[in-house]
């Protein structure tokens, strides 16, 4: 297998890596206002990520710097192309990172309202921008024989983007919903079960909107695979809602994850071997080969990712077990008064 195919694969796996993982946590930060009613229950739904959510931004930071360094061409591309975009993401990402620290900062009701508010938008930014960015990468983009994108920010608000958008919106909110399910006890829990049954039911309408689309209104090239992802997808989360309604935390849990990967496989089998499809001129469109870096860049990265990627997994997998337990919350507390979390043995 050629070098530059190594590391689109790469490429899948962490952008795959990222959006599972991340995924529910941005769930989490979204429902917020509607699972948390109380402090304790708000405090408890942000313990269930507190250790693991900067862990999970990983992802991000590894996939974009593998981006810039294996398909340089590409990374230009899409950061001329989505600038407006990725700021606005920048800065949910970061206004989200600054609630987590600062909300514990004073006791008083005002300010931890206040920075709930930066969470819950510092979430849901980047899960609907994501997903409007993708779209728009599989659906192609106007492109010059010079890489350049010729387009203007109107262009990237097409409805197939925008429906792209709403579906991780609410993929995210059901892998959130049912990750607080698993990892909490109580009142609480039976919330978040609601909670996922009802937007489940309305994310599977529209994930199977999407793919229906997608398969059958946007030129791919790997129709078959994408096909196959797209089933994959609306499967694993049909799975996850029937697991939910049987009281399978942990399989249904595991089913919203197939969900999540599966879009990913089908954008990125919708690619290949493009890297952005060109609206303009299929023949200007980036690839593999004219936007990668050379191949001893490529060499050099792969020796060492085959030494330190392991050890990555191998510290969140810990990371993951250590933080296992579900969080229980004490009930009944005064609004002003912090309730604390506490883990379920």
């Amino acid at each position: 297998m050629e070098l530059t195919t190594v590391w689109f694969v790469a490429q899948l796996i962490l952008w795959l890596g990222y959006f599972v993982l991340e995924g529910f946590d941005f769930g989490v930060g979204m429902l917020l206002p509607v699972i948390g009613r109380r402090e304790g229950d708000r405090r408890a739904m942000l313990s269930t990520i507190g250790p693991i959510w900067d862990g999970n931004e990983v992802w991000l930071i590894v996939a974009a710097g593998a981006m810039f360094a294996a398909f340089p061409g590409w990374y230009a591309s899409t950061f001329s192309a989505f600038y407006l975009l990725l700021l606005m993401i920048l800065v949910g990402l970061i206004v989200r990172v600054i609630s987590f620290e600062y909300r514990e900062h004073h006791e008083t009701v005002r300010w931890r309202r206040g920075w709930d508010a930066c969470q819950i938008v510092g979430s849901t930014l980047p899960s609907f921008l994501w997903g409007l960015i993708f779209a728009n990468l599989v659906r192609g983009l106007p492109i010059n024989a010079d890489q350049d994108f010729t387009g203007g920010f109107t262009d990237l608000l097409n409805p197939f983007a925008l429906l792209g958008g709403a579906v991780t919106l609410l993929l995210f909110l059901t892998h959130g919903a049912v990750f607080l399910a698993l990892k909490t006890t109580g009142a609480l829990r039976l919330r978040a079960k609601r909670t996922a049954s009802v937007i489940g039911t309305v994310t599977a309408a529209a994930a199977l909107s999407f793919g229906c689309w997608f398969n059958f209104g946007v030129v791919t090239i790997n129709h078959g695979w994408v096909l196959l992802a797209s089933v994959i997808s609306l499967a694993g989360l049909i799975f996850g809602l029937g697991m939910h309604l049987r009281n399978r935390d942990g399989w249904s849990f595991a089913g919203t994850a197939v969900a999540v990967a599966g879009l990913v496989v089908s954008f990125f089998a919708s690619l290949y071997p493009r890297l952005i499809p060109s609206t303009s001129n299929p023949a200007w469109s980036l690839t593999i080969h004219n936007a990668s870096a050379s191949h001893y860049t490529l060499t050099i990265m792969s020796w060492s990712a085959l030494v330190l990627l392991p050890l990555v997994l191998a510290y969140q997998a810990w990371t993951y077990w250590v933080f296992r337990k579900r969080i229980t919350v004490a009930m009944e507390e005064p609004e002003s008064v912090a309730a604390q979390p506490s883990v379920v043995p």
